[in-house]
């Protein structure tokens, strides 16, 4: 990482860097459930998909490198009162405090929405995930079993709950 950490809103114009690193941790393996990596168009029309209701920040450095994104966005297998969210922080950066500034923002902007908890859903094989999410504050709620994520690609998720309230 170069200089300070800046975290912002992201927008249609960052889709491109967004696209490219999270291919490269689809490309990883192991620790997303999406398994098809997206066209820059594909990431600007998921970044507009929920309007009002959902909120994408970025983290990059002084020199503007994408570090990683997170998002949080209305979920139909939760209430109303919920929303979903997601991390992803670029391969070999993991540690620098990029997730806990990311969640300093979305934590903020989640309750300025009138949520009053988030859910994180991890693969149960993801343990950088699921030390990430228990670091917040985040609690186990539930768990899925066999989730299939691609034809013949079936992984376990940890239900975790962070409260705003």
């Amino acid at each position: 990482m170069t200089g300070r950490l800046h975290v912002r809103r992201a927008g249609a114009l960052d889709a491109g860097p967004m696209a490219a690193l999270l291919n490269a941790i689809i490309r990883q393996g192991g620790t997303t459930a999406i398994v098809t990596p997206l066209a820059p168009d594909d990431m600007r029309d998921w970044i507009g998909c929920d309007g009002d209701a959902a909120v994408w920040h970025l983290a990059e450095d002084d020199r503007g490198t994408l570090l990683g994104f997170q998002w949080i966005a209305p979920h139909p297998d939760l209430p109303p009162e919920a929303c979903d969210i997601a991390t992803f922080v670029r391969i070999g950066k993991t540690g620098l405090g990029i997730g806990s500034a990311l969640f300093a923002a979305t934590r903020a902007a989640a309750a300025a929405l009138g949520y009053g908890w988030i859910n994180a859903s991890i693969r149960s094989d993801n343990s950088g995930g699921l030390i990430y999410y228990q670091s917040r504050g985040f609690e186990d709620h539930g768990r899925k079993t066999g989730v299939e994520i691609a034809p013949g690609l079936n992984v376990d998720k940890v239900l975790k709950r962070f409260d705003l309230r």
